[in-house]
């Protein structure tokens, strides 16, 4: 897919949400609902607008049309940012999108995306099926009458283009970056100057020099995006996203408005979903790294030691922060904190030392 496709589009993302006045409730009509879903993607943005799509397809399918789910993409009805506040007052009836995006809402949503040096994908799907996050993300969305669900994680990301080699923490001195949630915060607490721009506008912005280095996705988005035509260096690990989630909200009206057996189709096919981003991003990202090495010259750099570790008691800082801006976050900080520390012992012993016992030096 070639990157004008979807950026010409996304270039609406930024218009003015007077559009969001003509949405309305579902529309039901012999016993079938229109259902208007809006993300905060590109249109046709590979794995993450097409996730969406997918979604909405298969809502559809299962419910035999009962539910009829309408993607609009970024600024189709609304502006990217404005997602959440449509479907929160029920002017639109589904939203696609990352929880951080709406921190400004609240802190602790960011923990229900990721948080730098969090949760990787296992992890995290642990915690909100099996630790207790689900029942206090729900508590939490409650507050904005939402009701939410996994619907994706696009897997460790990348650490991100920058148009700068970066040696030391001083290289983040004033250096202008693109970095949602509370990554952007930890980038700020080390001298960056941050912004966060929806997906379709990073690429102009980089090529203007509006901004000096941004993040996006990894490999097989940022390939699309031809990221690599306006930053040279290319920089790993993801600190700031270890496993970013990808979340779908319904107006808690509507959800509660479904039938008992819609809302376990609703439920199944975003577990499912949940499940086959991850495995599709995991697929793409392979290939998509070497050929932007191999043939676009992109130059693969890793984070200093020392950089990340400065990075790392930032971070410690913020999210704690974030934990403490109210009486739910502190609950949720807690719950999160404790399921880490028992994720760390765990992964220490299984994937971490079968990694890097797969690195040893034997033939295969």
């Amino acid at each position: 897919m070639k990157r004008r496709n979807f950026l010409t589009s996304a270039a609406a993302a930024g218009v003015a949400g007077a559009a969001a006045s003509t949405l309305s409730a579902p529309a039901i009509a012999q016993g079938k609902r229109d259902v208007k879903m809006v993300t905060t993607w590109p249109k046709n943005l590979p794995g993450l607008g097409t996730s969406a799509e997918r979604l909405a397809q298969r809502i559809t399918e299962m419910t035999d049309g009962q539910l009829t789910v309408k993607v609009f993409a970024a600024g189709e009805l609304v502006p990217a940012f404005e997602a959440f506040d449509a479907v929160s007052s029920g002017t639109a009836d589904m939203y696609h999108g990352a929880e951080y995006y709406w921190q400004g809402k609240n802190p602790a949503l960011n923990f229900f995306t990721t948080v730098p040096f969090g949760f990787i994908p296992s992890e995290i799907n642990a915690w909100i099926y099996f630790g207790g996050g689900q029942e206090l993300w729900d508590e939490l969305s409650a507050e904005f009458n939402l009701k939410p669900f996994l619907a994706g994680n696009t897997g460790v990301q990348m650490g991100g283009w920058f148009n700068k080699e970066i040696n030391s923490l001083e290289d983040f001195k004033g250096l202008k970056i693109r970095m949602p949630g509370l990554g952007g915060e930890v980038c700020r607490r080390i001298g960056a100057s941050v912004v966060n721009l929806p997906g379709g506008e990073i690429f102009a912005a980089l090529q203007s020099g509006a901004i000096d280095a941004t993040e996006w996705v990894g490999p097989w988005n940022d390939l699309a995006f031809g990221l690599y035509k306006v930053a040279k260096y290319y920089y790993y690990p993801g600190w700031h996203e270890p496993g970013a989630a990808i979340s779908s909200a319904m107006n808690k009206g509507v959800w509660e408005s479904l039938s008992k057996p819609q809302q376990t189709i609703v439920s199944s096919v975003m577990a499912a979903e949940n499940a086959l981003v991850l495995a599709e991003f995991d697929a793409r990202n392979e290939g998509s790294l070497e050929v932007l090495i191999n043939k676009h010259g992109a130059q693969l750099r890793e984070f200093p030691n020392d950089v990340l570790e400065a990075i790392g008691t930032a971070s410690g800082q913020v999210v704690r922060e974030a934990g403490e801006s109210s009486p739910l976050a502190k609950k949720i900080y807690d719950s999160f904190i404790g399921f880490r520390r028992e994720a760390i012992a765990w992964g220490e012993i299984a994937e971490q030392a079968y990694l890097n016992a797969r690195l040893l030096p034997f033939k295969y």
